[in-house]
């Protein structure tokens, strides 16, 4: 029928055919696939092009539908297309409506009602735009064979202006004359429905020998697990003639199954069909049942809707299936469906239903084979989806348009013959029931836009909201959207699963009892590889049995069970477009940053059917598929990187296989996308704000410029958080941007979090695991973080970590916390009742900045005051505290600290002579001079203030200037002063014992030789003054030798030559005649190797450290 309707609508359009199309709808996609495979075959050498638009099928280009001259497709598949590329703009074009009386189902028929309301108003509006125009109808060919009411689908289809034609074709008019039989067997109260289900399978060999007329038989069983005892039960209990022939063809076909339960059954002629059963050995059975090989064959009911296997006698083996948990009847629909497949007019002119049923059922099916139930409208039961479906197609734009599109439904029409079945008052007359559809329809719209899907204004206008357009293009459900308004947005990984898993997208998943032992060794088993977030307790729930399912696909755990793949399947089918909706649907909120990370992860997840952290990556690889990814995966090779480094010879080894499988794994590999995340903070920040430069760089965009291995529509998100789960920026940045210039970069304002200044920066895939990239980087802001007592300070920071193994967003690192010299700072700006300064020096206690240690004046005492003043106060305040130069300041503090020095205690004492010795000898007895020894020695109790005590006048006859130029000081600033001062006073009291070694050293040396005690004097002073200029040099004898410190750095190096000649020079001066001393050179033999002792490389770093101070001060003293 429908075939001849395409072929009259060529006949009426001329060729080429180019704006004809034809809409062909079925309730399954198995019915779809059979008839695109068909059609394709036959309306393909004349020019016809058909498109498959189902759950099982991906046509992404639009370009495809627009040009297909016939769409084959499921009342969802079309009704979410036409959201997206809104295809059902067309007019004149048929409709075609198989099996029509899947209206009366719950899901699948409010959306074939849907579907043609929507195009029935969209005709209405192109008329009422056209004006004078001509606009050809739509034209609609529904059939079905267990519809009564067939006059109300014709006025529901019916455009008000041209009636629909109904034709109806009674037994009569049958091809196949049917004889219809119900066989009702004994049930006693106290046997439950599995057993008298059990029962009857023992009884079907009978009614197989009484009707079948050795005909192919078609048995009708409640749950796939009684189809398969039936069949074993038959084959025990009867055995069929076969011919030689049959037999080799079905030992052929036997050969190919992978069910090894149907591959013996099948060679006694008996074989079963369900859903569950792998898509190969369905269609084994079904081409050897078609070719009349298999006698009997056992299926579920589900056939009877979908594939075409007529039979000469179809048995139904008991009226009641099990649903939801429980057993109930079957519906009129179902019965006359199933007894539809009895007759093939092709082979049979008679054919034989029977039903099998209980004995107190027996006269309530005879009645219903008589008459049929009336088939009712479901839209009233998700009536709120829809209706945001058309205001986001702006189908719907007011009160007075939704009404309007409500008596385009069948649900108006239902509710005018039979309004108790919708819950109103049988006694209504038809304003009262338009009244009640109006509160009805109001009260979804009312609940789409309490939960912000749609806006209503104040005369009832409505406009979708980006929510609501998101629930419309993905098809979610109304109570899946509200159960995601409960989330809290910082939902893990594992909480988004379990979410997931409860959603209303996955209620056709039953949970069978035979499948539960199989569900909790997945979930616990100490002996095998289990989900990688176990749940509590035993899989008792459909709800687990689907989070069980999704944990197993993702982590690469097999299953064993073909009704389990299955389900395995339709849930992932579901739940790529749920997670992908869930992802956009977070990413329109702020706060959520943690929830809409691990959205983003779970939706490629889904995608790739991996999880985020799974070693098998090679699994998304082309050629790849579990037996191999195994392979790999227990060679070590769990990550692009390795197999893109591993040798192609030893790849092919891993995998068995043979050159060159390797070099085309690794070229797949090399031309992936590879991509860098880089982070800059720019010079732009406050207290509370900052400014980062986010640069995504593709490494390899010169290489994918010639081939690429992702799709053209692959992407990957950027979205950026704080710790206080802020989102503070998100993009999707397709992969054809960065192939133009190789990075992307965008700069982001960050405010500052209250936890801590850490930022999360991510980059995720769209359909890849093993390229994200997770950053995490601190930003610098104005003033540091105080928490509490401690200040916290900001730090630079980029911590990366490439797809790591965790799977959920990464935990913010804490900030450090410092304490110690910056308590002290605050303390030294509190003593002077000022503010920290805005430098970014990194120690401020050495650095030249005098605000740095004392601060500036408040922001309060500075609000108001002009320019000039301001300077003014600033110069006030460091008068205050550094009103005279470093140098003098250092100088009055050693003149006020100066006292009056005896000099009577540096009187010359002469000792008791000593045999002359040669300068060897006197080197050896002074380096033989023992710890005992200098330890005996009077203390000199000379200090720092008798230091400045002394007459300069002497050191003037040395040639020493004691002035102290300010160009000295040019490098140096108060507080290192201040520790030289202090340093330079410790350190006198230290060297007293060694000064007066020295002297003694000299005096005995000079009397030796005769000289005056006038010349002994003077040589003695100024020995002494050249000596204690230089005595800040750090000097202690330990265990008979003396270590010193060093008087000089890198910068005067040439102090230690300019000193020795100071000293020549200075004794020279005083005595011309050196002649006379014969042993004055173990003195200056002394100090030589006092100098060589205190070079700085032979000091620790410490030691070093606190003489560098005093570097400046010896330049100008010497």
């Amino acid at each position: 029928m429908f075939e001849l309707a395409i072929t009259r609508l060529l006949m009426e359009v001329p060729m080429p055919w180019l704006n004809t199309k034809v809409v062909y709808m079925a309730p399954i996609k198995a019915l779809c696939s059979q008839r695109f495979d068909d059609w394709k075959e036959k309306f393909g050498p004349i020019g016809l092009s058909c498109k498959e638009l189902t759950g099982d099928t991906v046509v992404d280009d639009l370009f495809e539908i627009h040009h297909a001259h016939i769409i084959i497709t499921t009342p969802v598949g079309f009704s979410s297309s036409s959201y997206r590329k809104r295809i059902s703009r067309f007019s004149g074009q048929p409709i075609i409506c198989c099996q029509v009386h899947v209206i009366k189902h719950e899901s699948r028929g409010a959306t074939l009602e849907v579907v043609v309301s929507r195009m029935k108003t969209v005709q209405s509006s192109l008329w009422r735009l056209s004006e004078n125009r001509h606009v050809p109808p739509l034209r609609f060919v529904a059939v079905s064979a267990t519809i009564p009411n067939a006059e109300d689908i014709a006025e529901w289809l019916s455009d008000g202006k041209i009636p629909a034609v109904c034709h109806k074709v009674d037994e009569d008019q049958r091809p196949v004359k049917l004889r219809k039989i119900v066989l009702g067997f004994p049930c006693s109260d106290s046997q439950t429905e599995f057993k008298f289900d059990l029962t009857l399978n023992y009884k079907i060999a009978s009614v197989i020998q009484a009707y079948s007329n050795q005909k192919p038989v078609l048995v009708f069983c409640a749950t796939r697990k009684g189809v398969q005892q039936a069949a074993s039960v038959l084959s025990k209990d009867a055995k069929f003639l076969l011919s030689v022939e049959q037999k080799q063809r079905l030992q052929k076909s036997a050969n190919s199954l992978k069910d090894s339960k149907l591959r013996d059954l099948l060679m006694y002629g008996v074989a079963y069909h369900h859903a569950g059963m792998e898509l190969s050995d369905r269609k084994i059975i079904e081409g050897a049942f078609t070719a009349g090989d298999v006698p009997v064959l056992f299926t579920t009911s589900t056939l009877a809707m979908g594939v075409n296997l007529p039979a000469h006698l179809v048995v139904i083996k008991s009226t009641m299936h099990y649903v939801g948990g429980m057993f109930e009847e079957y519906s009129e629909t179902d019965i006359l469906q199933m007894i539809g497949r009895a007759g093939r007019p092709q082979f049979d002119t008679t054919a034989t239903a029977v039903i099998m049923t209980r004995l107190s059922t027996r006269e309530k099916y005879i009645q219903m084979l008589n008459g049929a139930d009336i088939i009712e409208s479901s839209l009233h039961k998700h009536l709120v989806e829809h209706l945001n479906a058309e205001i986001a197609l702006h189908t719907i734009t007011d009160v007075t348009v939704a009404l309007e599109w409500i008596r385009s439904t069948f649900l108006y029409i239902r509710a005018l013959k039979n309004p108790a079945h919708y819950g109103f008052s049988s006694g209504l007359d038809k304003i009262g029931i338009e009244a009640k559809l109006q509160e009805l329809c109001l009260k979804n719209l009312n609940d789409l836009s309490s939960f912000n899907l749609i806006r209503m204004d104040k005369e009832n206008n409505f406009k979708p909201t980006e929510t609501g357009r998101l629930m419309a293009w993905y098809y979610i459900a109304f109570d899946t959207v509200k159960q995601f308004f409960r989330i809290k947005g910082t939902e893990t990984l594992k909480e988004l699963v379990t979410m997931i898993s409860n959603c209303a997208e996955f209620l056709d998943v039953k949970l069978r009892t035979n499948e539960k032992k199989i569900l909790n060794a997945l979930n616990k088993d100490k002996d095998k590889i289990t989900i990688r977030f176990p749940m509590e307790g035993r899989i008792k729930t459909r709800e687990m049995k689907v989070n069980c399912l999704i944990q197993a696909h993702l982590g690469c755990i097999p299953v064993q069970d073909f009704t389990l793949t299955q389900d395995t399947g339709k849930i992932f089918r579901n739940g790529i477009r749920v997670t992908r909706w869930l992802s956009d649907f977070l990413a329109s909120s702020k706060d959520n940053f943690s929830a809409l990370l691990n959205s983003l992860i779970l939706a490629k997840c889904f995608k790739c059917r991996l999880w985020e952290n799974s070693l098998h990556v090679s699994k998304q690889l082309e050629k790849i598929g579990v037996s191999l990814s195994n392979a790999m995966v227990n060679a070590g090779l769990t990550s692009f990187k390795k197999i893109e480094d591993i040798n192609a010879r030893e790849l092919e080894l891993i995998l068995n296989r043979h050159p060159p499988f390797g070099n085309q794994i690794k070229e797949s590999v090399l031309h992936l996308p590879k991509y860098e995340l880089n982070i800059e903070q720019l010079p732009k920040y406050s207290d509370t704000m900052a400014e980062i430069l986010v640069t995504t760089i593709l490494t390899n965009f010169e290489q994918l410029q010639t081939r690429r291995t992702a799709s053209d529509f692959h992407y990957v998100t950027l979205v950026v958080g704080d710790a206080d789960n802020q989102v503070i920026f998100i993009q999707k940045i397709m992969d054809s941007v960065l192939l133009k210039t190789g990075n992307w970069m965008k700069k982001i304002e960050v405010k500052r979090a209250l936890k801590s200044d850490d930022i999360s920066i991510n980059l995720i895939s769209s359909d890849y695991v093993g390229l994200d990239i997770q950053q995490t980087y601190t930003a610098f802001y104005l003033t540091p973080r105080a928490v509490g007592s401690k200040v916290v300070t900001n730090k630079w920071k980029a911590e990366s970590s490439v797809d790591t193994s965790s799977g959920t967003a990464q935990s913010l690192p804490a900030a450090k916390v410092e304490t110690g010299s910056r308590c002290k700072e605050e303390n030294t700006y509190k003593k002077y009742s000022n503010r920290e300064c805005n430098h970014r020096c990194k120690n401020k206690d050495v650095c030249g900045h005098e605000c740095c240690k004392t601060g500036v004046l408040p922001k309060s005492e500075m609000s108001g005051d002009s320019k000039f003043s301001l300077y003014l106060a600033d110069l006030r305040s460091r008068n205050s505290t550094s009103s005279v130069p470093p140098v003098k300041r250092l100088k009055m503090q050693m003149l006020n600290q100066a006292q009056s020095v005896d000099l009577k205690q540096f009187v010359f004492t002469p000792k008791s002579l000593m045999p002359a010795s040669s300068r060897s000898g006197n080197e050896e007895s002074f380096s033989s001079h023992s710890v005992d020894q200098v330890d005996s020695f009077n203390n000199l109790g000379r200090s720092q203030k008798q230091f400045q005590s002394w007459d300069y006048g002497k050191s003037d006859a040395l040639g020493v200037n004691a002035e102290l130029r300010d160009d000295v000081w040019d490098d140096l600033d108060d507080e290192v002063l201040v520790v030289a001062s202090n340093l330079f006073s410790r350190e006198l009291d230290e060297h007293e014992l060694l000064h007066k070694y020295s002297t003694s050293e000299a005096t005995s040396d000079i009397s030796e030789d005769s000289c005056l005690l006038q010349s002994d004097t003077s040589i003695q002073n100024s020995v002494l003054s050249v000596f204690n200029s230089s005595s800040k040099v750090e000097l202690s004898v330990q265990s008979g030798h003396v270590n010193t410190f060093p008087s000089q750095e890198n910068k005067h190096s040439n102090l230690s030559q300019e000193l020795e000649k100071i000293e020549y020079s200075s004794i020279s001066n005083i005595i011309p005649d050196s002649s006379k001393f014969t042993r004055k050179e173990n003195f200056f033999i002394f100090m030589k190797e006092q100098k060589e002792e205190m070079e700085p490389r032979c000091l620790p770093d410490d030691e070093t450290s606190d003489v560098k101070p005093l570097l400046g001060l010896l330049d100008d003293i010497f």
